[in-house]
């Protein structure tokens, strides 16, 4: 069922009382503490709620933009109960939001999903059973799995789409995965609890959040190694890499004891923090829109989705979502 939130986002004049143009397309974020999904009209600030039966964790257009992919946990369980064989993926056809096109089980605890270039597979984390679950959607069947470290959670396709990089939070490791051979090929010690990993553009670096040191991490794609750290804001999750490769920008959760409310905005070149943006309370999630023109960041303690103009690194857009938004993809055109 839809229900529709009137409210729309306050945009921030800059330069005067100049009012900057708004990002185009739609942003999907996972409301996992109401079990929802906000589907964001981005130039008119509509914002529709769509009711699950899961917690959302992670959401994925697909490239087509026909499809979106979403995993989690029935809500009475929620999503870090692990209970036995409850979670889901759920696929929703981009056009029919009010319930899923298909509903596959997805292991004891799914995180993260994404899908291959051609957008007929699509791959699961399983954090409780340490590994990578593959669907092929055509058949909507699962075919697959894939062991990886302890505790997978975030994951990411390589630009050429041959490899998978997984966050392995608990062996403190980043799993390498063949796409051809549907096998693990390496597995790179990185630092203290990986969260979630990106791409540089042209698929030379490896960025990974490493939240138990307040760092982002460096690997190098061709020999598989941690080249840097870079230190960033408390409890570091999501992270993207501008399109031209000049900026990578990494959204700061922090925790109870100490929260953040920014993104630290890194130049690749000298990989030092240029820039600092506050955004909202709890900060987690990372896509980009317009190619690149905009980043849009959801605040899972603000219940909000703000906006950042990648060339003035300044927030432009806040718009109210649903309840604990975390993860977030970007569809480009008109919402459905």
């Amino acid at each position: 069922m839809l229900k529709i939130m009137k409210s729309i986002g306050l945009m921030l004049g800059i330069a005067g009382s100049s009012l900057l143009a708004a990002p185009s397309g739609t942003a999907y974020t996972a409301n996992e503490r109401d079990a929802t999904i906000s589907q964001v009209a981005l130039a008119t600030g509509q914002v529709k709620q769509i009711s699950l039966t899961i917690a959302p964790h992670n959401v994925q257009i697909s490239p087509d933009g026909q499809w979106l992919l979403a995993v989690g946990m029935p809500p009475a369980t929620g999503m870090h109960a692990g209970m036995a064989g409850m979670g889901q993926l759920q696929v929703f056809q981009t056009g029919q939001m009010g319930a899923p096109a298909f509903v596959l089980p997805a292991g004891n605890h799914p995180a993260h999903v994404v899908t291959d270039l051609s957008g007929q597979r699509a791959f699961v984390t399983d954090s409780a059973a340490n590994a990578v679950l593959v669907y092929d959607l055509a058949s909507r069947k699962q075919t697959g799995r894939i062991p990886t470290g302890a505790y997978p959670h975030g994951l990411r396709l390589s630009p050429a789409g041959d490899q998978l990089f997984v966050a392995n939070m608990q062996d403190n490791s980043v799993s390498v995965i063949s796409v051809a051979s549907l096998t693990e090929v390496a597995r790179i010690p990185v630092g203290r609890a990986p969260v979630q990993v990106g791409f540089s553009p042209d698929g030379k670096r490896v960025y990974v959040s490493l939240s138990g040191e307040d760092a982002l991490g460096v690997i190098d794609t061709r020999t598989r190694k941690l080249v840097a750290r870079i230190p960033v804001g408390h409890v570091p999750v999501q992270m993207q890499a501008s399109p031209d490769n000049r900026q990578v920008f990494v959204a700061n959760q922090g925790n109870k004891a100490r929260p953040n409310d920014t993104v630290s905005v890194i130049d690749p070149a000298t990989q030092q923090v240029k820039v600092t943006v506050t955004t909202g309370k709890g900060a987690h999630g990372v896509a980009l829109a317009d190619q690149g023109a905009y980043v849009l960041v959801t605040n899972m303690d603000a219940g909000t989705l703000s906006v950042i103009d990648a060339t003035s690194l300044q927030v432009v857009a806040t718009y109210p979502v649903g309840a604990g938004p975390n993860g977030i993809t970007w569809q480009a055109g008109q919402t459905p």
